[in-house]
């Protein structure tokens, strides 16, 4: 597997949007293409007129595995990017407590 980019841009009106279409895309990423996508992360995404995106980090067999997926899942895909390398400086931060 290769690791991509996927970049939604204003894929959601709100978080909670997001939320569910986070649970369609790991329901189908873990019980429909497991051999074939792997979500890693993502990152949310403040867009104009309180709409949210993502940045999310995949593994997947293809570009073609993604757009699947996303059809299946009913998500955005907007643009697919090849990973070449990972440069790890420090951890992602922790989100602060609410």
């Amino acid at each position: 597997m290769n690791t991509y980019v996927i970049l939604r841009r204003s894929g959601w009106r709100s978080p909670e949007d997001l939320q569910e279409a986070a649970a369609r895309s790991k329901q189908v990423g873990d019980e429909e293409m497991s051999d074939d996508i792997r979500w890693i992360r993502s990152y949310v995404l403040e867009e104009d007129g309180g709409s949210v995106g993502t940045v999310c980090v995949y593994q997947a067999s293809s570009p073609e595995a993604i757009r699947d997926h996303g059809q299946r899942a009913d998500i955005p895909v907007d643009e697919i990017i090849p990973v070449a390398d990972t440069v790890f400086v420090r951890p992602d931060p922790q989100p602060a407590s609410t």
